[in-house]
């Protein structure tokens, strides 16, 4: 039975607690120097939490047995205890040689501070590594045109998930563009059933509705104009329509009764759509694993549909674009020794998205950011579900990081507290887009 993937909520939910160890125990920095544990070695920290942790480790573990020349003492924490400890470590500078990041405003600020190394040239060296992984990885590990970090691990896209079975009892098709998701907003109403599900009350829920639009009206230009600070980004007029139809989508009871009062962690939402409470929900790969876990024969009795966002008319956005978890990231510190940042490289090349940890991602239903490892799908149970999220991961013309980890920890919770208020009705879009006018560039 496939295992659930790792949820991106590993990633940002509160998990207050002592760093854990594993592999080689130790203290990076200290006495030996920054990005090095001492002669010969480098030093690496990763994540906590099944799978990701055993399939890291292992991978360190096979690197260092096969070194002939320097070791990574590995150190594994939970996730806020990591943001804790890598922002004071960085600070001191006592950073690993590698840093784990998920890319987007944490990097650029490493990058802004002259802690990370641009690997742009060694990438170049190493053109037929880079080619192997998914080009659409690549985006949330650039600034300034250069690269910072290297992608790793697995990919999660939003997918919009629905119910065949509800849609064969009212007799309607999945929606192809956003006109046609409007129109089928009372048909399931008409019958008792909400639309769509969504956990509101943890509010990056509601973000992926926002994002989708932002990409489908305005396309990636829009989303550049806010990432580079462009005055009055957010109330362009792009903005203002996705953001009139969002509310659009509320006004018109899309979403089921009491959604601001769901969360997410729960698995509430996800519920609803195998219960047949809602018609659909638009969500990250991540719940696929929990939804055929949790949900009986719904999953294996061919009910579970899932496409990606539809297209809207007029829109710049090419509807093959995606958003979501485009990968994980390791960067380099760039006050690490030479040696340290040798042996870093050759982890890079050789223990990171290996063929061992491609299949090992694949094992437990996560689908690899590497090019080809979609041969690795056959004989699974998932094998349908698995190729649908590597052919939009790997094909998509511009996959966008989700908006929380893109932008700066302050503008994020800016926007999660305005997103709030819009889908509660009680800010306009004009209002909205003033408020994160506010904080443009931050």
């Amino acid at each position: 039975m496939v295992q659930q993937a790792p949820s991106r909520r590993t990633f940002l939910t509160m998990a207050a607690a002592a760093p854990l160890a594993a592999g080689a125990l130790t203290a990076c920095g200290g006495s030996s120097g920054p990005g090095q544990s001492g002669d010969g070695s480098a030093s690496i920290w990763i994540l906590t939490g099944a799978p990701g942790e055993g399939i890291r480790t292992d991978s360190v573990e096979t690197f260092n047995e096969s070194s002939e020349s320097g070791q990574l003492e590995l150190t594994a924490f939970q996730n806020d205890a990591y943001k804790t400890k890598i922002r004071t470590a960085i600070g001191a500078n006592q950073a690993p040689t590698i840093i784990w990041t998920w890319g987007g405003g944490g990097l650029r600020d490493y990058v802004k501070n002259d802690q990370v190394e641009d690997l742009t040239s060694w990438f170049d060296e190493n053109a037929d590594y880079r080619d192997s992984l998914f080009s659409s990885a690549f985006a949330a590990a650039t600034v300034d045109d250069a690269i910072y970090a290297v992608p790793c691990e697995n990919v999660s896209p939003i997918v919009l998930f629905y119910n065949t079975r509800l849609f064969d009892q009212v007799g309607a098709k999945p929606p192809a563009t956003w006109d046609e998701l409007m129109a089928l907003v009372p048909v399931f109403n008409d019958a008792g059933i909400a639309p769509f599900s969504l956990g509101g009350q943890s509010r990056w829920t509601n973000m992926m509705w926002l994002e989708f639009l932002f990409d489908r009206i305005g396309g990636p230009e829009l989303w550049r104009s806010i990432y580079e600070g462009e005055a009055e980004a957010w109330s362009a007029p792009d903005s203002i329509d996705a953001l009139t139809k969002m509310q659009e989508l509320v006004e018109a009871d899309g979403f089921i009764t009491g959604f601001e009062s769901i969360t997410a962690d729960s698995n509430a939402d996800r519920a609803l759509l195998y219960t047949d409470k809602a018609a659909m929900m638009l969500h990250g790969a991540w719940v696929y694993g929990g939804i055929k876990e949790e949900g009986g024969d719904f999953v294996s009795g061919g009910n579970l549909g899932y496409m990606n966002f539809p297209a809207v008319d007029g829109g710049k956005g090419d509807p093959a674009n995606s958003v979501g978890n485009p990968s994980s990231y390791y960067a380099l510190n760039a006050n690490a020794t030479d040696e340290a940042k040798e042996i870093a490289q050759r982890y890079f090349l050789e223990g990171l998205n290996s063929a061992a940890q491609t299949q090992a991602w694949i094992d437990t239903g996560a689908v690899p950011i590497v090019n080809g490892s979609d041969t690795g799908f056959a004989g699974s149970d998932d094998a349908d579900w698995l190729q649908f999220v590597y052919d939009i991961a790997s094909s998509a013309p511009n996959f966008e990081q989700s908006w929380d980890q893109a932008l700066s920890p302050s503008a994020a919770e800016t926007l999660l507290n305005n997103i709030e208020q819009l889908f509660g009705l009680s800010i306009t879009p004009q209002q909205f887009a003033d408020n994160m006018n506010a904080v443009l560039g931050q």
